[in-house]
């Protein structure tokens, strides 16, 4: 499984604004909700919201994975979200998320939560660069583009 065959143009936001983490967590779902991916926008704020509390999802340098599992979900949704500005978001190292992974999973299948979980991790630990080529990408196209290449470069 590649991330670069779950993600489209539909999944990928460019240009988030939100200054907080609950603003960033709205935009993102409102989103998957425009382009009619999602059907229950505030049912998924509520689980990413509670996942939250939990403890922060954002993994430091500038990234984060919010995730949650939802019954309706059929197959897995991950949007990229680029945050130029950078947004608050409790981070380990104090810093602003810039690079956001949301994934939304079924919850009749939790091994492929944590399979899909693991693929982001691996492409961020094994492509420092991937964060600063992101924040360069000027097109849904590109920042797609930018991620197959480096799964492409992990498999060589």
């Amino acid at each position: 499984m590649r991330l670069s065959n779950i993600i489209d143009e539909k999944t990928i936001l460019l240009d988030i604004k939100a200054k907080s983490k609950a603003e960033a967590i709205r935009e993102m779902v409102n989103y998957l909700k425009k382009n009619k991916l999602i059907s229950r926008p505030e049912e998924v704020i509520d689980k990413l919201e509670q996942r939250e509390s939990l403890g922060t999802t954002a993994l430091g340098e500038g990234v984060a994975i919010p995730h949650c599992k939802v019954k309706w979900v059929s197959n897995p949704i991950v949007l990229v979200g680029i945050a130029r500005q950078g947004v608050p978001f409790e981070a380990p190292d104090g810093r602003p998320v810039n690079i956001f992974f949301l994934l939304i999973t079924s919850l009749e299948d939790p091994s492929l939560n944590l399979q899909i979980l693991a693929l982001i991790a691996q492409l961020i630990k094994k492509s420092p660069e991937l964060k600063d080529k992101l924040l360069q990408a000027r097109s849904q196209a590109e920042v797609r583009e930018t991620i197959k290449r480096q799964e492409e470069k992990q498999i060589e």
